[in-house]
């Protein structure tokens, strides 16, 4: 049975998705990767992490701004200090964030009043706040106040990211800071049963979205439509945040951009997406190529050699497999047009997916030949593939997110991409059905290129 996808609510009669056990699990994570390591806290500003160790959300709008802060001690409850009204909102619906007892006579568990490790406490809003508030001090005196309260202030902590001030007030304040950031990721590298079932339904979710942006997608439709057309698909049907739509056709496909436009699709032209977006905090990245009205010779050669190296790829993924089998069996960055594989990063490439849509691993020639990772089951993680076209100008991208099985992998990207797709109207003329693989009739479209072809 492969791995299941439920709707987006609980139900009395059939076992779903259980938070519970994700805040829990989550958390005896991050707790096993603390007291394996030197540190006596982890101290998180980033949105990601927060999450992880707290559950707590305030929105994505706050997501760059390093206003936030949870410290884990060792051997302690996650403690919040969060933005303004937000502290309070925990504390009357986060009750895991509270002390419980249990009722003796029912057995029910419930929150101890006063005893919330909510708390607000603000930085300084990336800098905006005047230095003289001394916002990063308020931020320091709180951290080591609940470092003195377990005897741990002498203890090195692990901090993901800090602002300078925030930095040099900690260390003022006596405190070892440490880089954290390896600890929280590697508490989050494998998943658990809870995170694969929402990183599955976000997924769905971008299936969803390919299928209509298939329909929709025609000559005349520019960049920034598709754009508007994912992202209301996605926030109708239970998105949490529209992170980032790729829309990338015709000449802009070669070489690679990483963003949209306002350009207007054209007959023949290639075009590739990818959709960035999570449900409850977990994301996708997850890209898909498509021909408008016809495509190439050129270009559907170009897609099979890309389909090629994906389709190698995910035969090479099992437990005790490496970052540096998968690369391995990648084209050089010479191979394809680039001078090494710094200049080609990120197109043939894999990192893992979560509550970030860059994890742990990290597969890239750049780097993974020579500090390889072994991939374990439970890992989910993206694998992209990118090669362009002989004409000069087209280009074909796929991406499939996996999670490693006991045996190989299960792809959770299921719109399909085993050979190019044509979308947009078909055309007839006296003769028949124009065929969908046929010279395009673009600017380009000359003996020369032709010949190349």
């Amino acid at each position: 049975m492969g791995i299941a996808t439920y709707g987006t609510t609980n139900v009395d009669w059939e076992a779903r998705i259980d938070i519970d056990r994700l805040r829990r699990e989550r958390l005896a994570r991050l707790r096993e990767q603390l007291e394996a390591s030197s540190f006596g806290a982890l101290l998180a500003f980033d949105f990601a992490n927060i999450r992880y160790m707290t559950s707590t959300h305030i929105g994505t709008w706050g997501s760059d701004k390093l206003v936030r802060f949870a410290l884990l001690v060792r051997g302690a409850e996650p403690v919040i200090w969060d933005f303004g009204s937000a502290a309070r909102h925990h504390q009357l619906y986060n009750p895991w964030l509270s002390d419980e007892e249990t009722d003796p006579v029912t057995g029910v568990r419930t929150p101890v009043p006063g005893t919330s490790r909510s708390f607000a406490g603000i930085s300084t809003l990336r800098g905006a706040v005047h230095p003289d508030a001394d916002r990063a001090g308020s931020v320091a005196a709180r951290v080591l106040e609940e470092l003195r309260k377990h005897g741990l202030e002498r203890e090195p902590v692990g901090v993901d990211f800090v602002e300078m001030p925030v930095h040099r007030a900690l260390t003022a304040a006596g405190l070892d800071i440490c880089d954290g950031q390896q600890l929280f990721l590697e508490a989050r590298r494998v998943k658990t049963r809870d995170e694969i079932s929402l990183l599955t339904h976000a997924c769905a979710l971008a299936d969803m979205a390919y299928e209509e942006l298939y329909a929709f997608l025609r000559p005349g439709i520019k960049e920034n439509e598709t754009v508007g057309l994912v992202s209301k698909i996605l926030y109708d049907n239970g998105s949490e945040f529209v992170e980032g739509i790729n829309a990338i056709s015709g000449e802009r496909c070669n070489p690679h951009p990483h963003l949209y436009s306002d350009r207007m699709v054209r007959p023949g032209d290639p075009a590739f997406f990818d959709i960035v977006h999570s449900y409850m905090g977990y994301r996708t990245c997850y890209y898909r190529t498509f021909a408008v009205g016809s495509a190439s010779p050129a270009m559907n050669d170009a897609y099979k050699i890309a389909r090629e190296i994906m389709d190698e790829s995910l035969a090479a993924v099992k437990p005790g497999a490496t970052t540096a089998d998968i690369v391995s069996l990648w084209p050089r960055a010479q191979d394809f047009g680039f001078a090494d594989e710094e200049a080609a990063f990120a197109l043939q490439y894999g990192h893992g997916v979560g509550l970030s849509v860059w994890e742990k691993p990290i597969f890239s020639r750049l780097t993974s030949l020579d500090h390889p990772e072994e991939l374990k089951e439970g890992m989910v993680f993206a694998l992209e593939t990118y090669w362009p076209a002989k004409d000069g100008w087209s280009a074909a991208r796929i991406e499939e997110e996996l999670v490693v099985t006991a045996d190989g992998c299960e792809v959770i990207t299921r719109f399909p991409a085993e050979e190019l797709l044509v979308a947009g109207q078909r055309y007839f003329a006296a003769s028949g059905p124009l065929p969908a693989v046929r010279e395009s009739q673009s600017h380009l479209n000359n003996p020369k290129t032709r010949n190349q072809s």
